[in-house]
């Protein structure tokens, strides 16, 4: 009842002022907000680690004004007395003006007022943001090495689906527990960037590598109002952070693109998620550039006339060969490599093939893998980069990502993206056993941002033969009648011997477009939707009649231009274990990660010539 007065309350002052204004009210609440606006970057309520690299930025939208009209101040002085350079002026766009002052730090912790004033038509607008500024404080014994193990996707339904799948349950105890719930201690992280509530794996990447937000397709900088991809404001990333201040070696191994968003997060800087072709070149700059580089996307290391997608006719692959690098194409070459401290890998023109199609089903899917048949696992990647970067007597930061837990989520493939969980999961208990060996390792696992599986029960594949349609739901079983699932693992490779058993998980996707599902397994990774025929001025998707075609139609609950199953904005699990996973127990925003990381590492970021 008190909701429904406050409602009705603030409905009748709403009225109240149409009737007593007009419009005019409304309309000028949306005048001023169309009006000139300040913003400055970094963003209110940063958390910057003192001496880490920065680009100052504060932007005046909606008017021109002179030098003299912009005054910017930090801490009550000067902005660019206070840093100790000179910025740069600039009328961006033709009703703006900018103050841009670059590579600059802040040289302890303390806490940061930055105001900004601008004389705009007779007027003073104003704005103040504040930062908090941190020193990372270690513990007794720092780590020496971190591997960041990032699950792309990778949601807490999804983890327990591939409990379920590689280890069983029976009378309602679980049979095993996955390496990655067996670490000393355990958190949650949120994942919402500062655009916007759901976030992209770029943004929710760059969160990690840099401790600041970002928006949605950027990564390593904060969104200016120019239209050029890759001059927006920087933030120091984690590769640049440990290699400049700890000479540390570093290591960024993919079951993606290379140059695709998380991978690329941890060491490049760009608006623009999709500058395959300049992530490569930055790849290669001295500061930032990993002695270890892993995975698919080999097209945007050659020219076109090579048969990449390079339109600068360069071959960035011999550019690697020229700084030292050894470079690999397949996993027998990558096995052999052993000898090496800096590797380039590459596997695949685009991202490499999942799990199922190119290890668990390899005889039959020849055809998906293509001529790419020598594929490393992600163990096989991690095994060589972990040897590697080993023989930096300083350490090493490695970021291990199973990229293909989100982009089989995307269509809804259950078993591509489960069997790509249990790789991952695999791969976390390899890095376990190094840690053994080398204690002084700090290991971290986590996802980016969250999926929507849910976890229905589970699924009477014996009798679905012959059954089409909503017939193929009375099968699913739930409460009493939800089975515990009956996968076997006759061989003990942790996959079941066959995905569709007598009893299978049901699942279910909280956000998806229109589609078509008989809860068994697709020989081949087929798309959910197509474009609808009958609608040539716009994307708009209806359910792909080639999937599952005498399976249930479960109409969609997200836009109609929505192709696939969306991100969520979940909290995702983080587990961690060595010097300094003690940080990790409990809630944190995603910013989080990166502080705990630079303080088990004991950075000190700030160098001579930092003011």
């Amino acid at each position: 009842m008190f909701n429904l007065k406050k409602k009705l309350s603030a409905f009748m002052l709403t009225l109240s002022l149409i009737a007593t204004s007009g419009l005019s009210g409304l309309s000028q609440a949306s005048a001023a907000d169309a009006g000139p606006a300040l913003t400055i970057l970094p963003i209110d309520r940063a958390i910057i680690l003192a001496g880490q690299k920065f680009d100052f930025r504060v932007e005046l939208n909606g008017a021109i004004v002179k030098k003299s009209e912009l005054k910017v101040t930090v801490n009550n002085k000067d902005a660019e007395a206070y840093f100790g350079r000179a910025g740069t002026f600039t009328n961006a766009n033709e009703d703006s003006s900018e103050l841009t002052i670059r590579q600059v730090s802040f040289p302890k912790a303390t806490n940061i007022a930055i105001k900004a004033e601008a004389k705009v038509g007779g007027k003073t607008i104003s704005k103040v943001v504040r930062y908090e500024v941190y020193e990372a404080i270690g513990n007794k014994k720092n780590a020496k090495n971190v591997v960041l193990m990032i699950g792309d996707g990778m949601s807490a339904n999804i983890r327990t689906a591939a409990r379920v799948v590689s280890k069983g349950i029976d009378e309602g105890k679980f049979k095993g527990w996955l390496e990655m719930e067996r670490m000393d201690f355990m958190g949650m992280v949120t994942t919402s960037g500062m655009d916007s509530i759901v976030t992209d794996s770029a943004n929710s990447a760059s969160a990690y590598a840099t401790g600041h937000k970002t928006a949605v397709n950027a990564e390593g900088v904060y969104p200016d109002n120019t239209s050029d991809p890759l001059d927006d404001p920087r933030v120091e990333n984690i590769v640049e952070l440990v290699k400049r201040t700890k000479n540390m070696a570093t290591g960024i191994v993919t079951t993606s693109d290379v140059t695709d968003a998380t991978p690329a997060a941890m060491a490049t800087h760009t608006r623009k998620r999709s500058t395959s072709e300049e992530i490569v070149n930055m790849f290669l700059e001295a500061g930032s550039r990993p002695d270890v580089l892993m995975g698919g996307g080999l097209e945007w290391f050659l020219p076109e006339s090579e048969g990449g997608k390079r339109k600068d006719g360069a071959n960035k692959i011999d550019a690697f060969k020229s700084a030292g690098y050894s470079y690999v194409t397949n996993a027998t070459e990558l096995n052999k490599a052993t000898s090496s401290s800096k590797l380039l890998g590459l596997f695949k023109k685009g991202n490499m093939n999942v799990y199922f199609d190119r290890e668990y089903t390899k005889p039959v899917n020849a055809s998906i893998v293509g001529k790419d048949t020598d594929q490393p696992t992600l163990m096989e990647m991690t095994t060589q980069a972990l040897n590697a970067l080993g023989k930096n007597k300083n350490g090493f930061f490695l970021m291990i990502e199973a990229a293909s837990i989100d982009k089989m989520a995307h269509p809804m493939d259950f078993e591509r993206l489960i069997w790509d969980t249990i790789e991952f999961d695999q791969t976390v208990g390899l890095v376990k056993q190094y840690a053994a060996k080398h204690p002084d390792t700090l290991i971290i696992v986590t996802a980016d941002h969250g999926h929507s599986m849910t976890l229905n029960g589970s699924y009477n594949t014996a009798a679905a033969e012959g059954k089409t349609g909503e017939e193929l739901r009375e099968l699913v079983g739930t409460y009493a009648d939800s089975k515990f699932p009956t996968y076997s693992d006759a061989d003990k490779d942790g996959f079941p011997d066959n995905p569709d058993s007598d009893w299978k998980l049901a699942v279910g996707w909280g956000n998806h477009p229109d589609y078509n599902e008989d809860f068994l397994t697709n020989p081949v990774p087929i798309s959910p939707t197509i474009q609808d025929p009958n609608v040539k001025d716009k994307a708009w998707y209806i359910a792909n009649p080639d999937k599952d075609p005498n399976g249930i139609h479960l109409p969609g609950n997200i836009p109609h231009d929505e192709s696939v199953e969306v991100h969520t904005f979940d909290d995702v699990p983080i587990n961690a274990s060595g010097p300094g996973a003690d940080k990790f127990a409990g809630y944190m925003d995603n910013t989080q990660v990166f502080r705990n990381i630079v303080s088990a590492l004991g950075i000190k970021a700030v160098s001579k010539s930092t003011k």
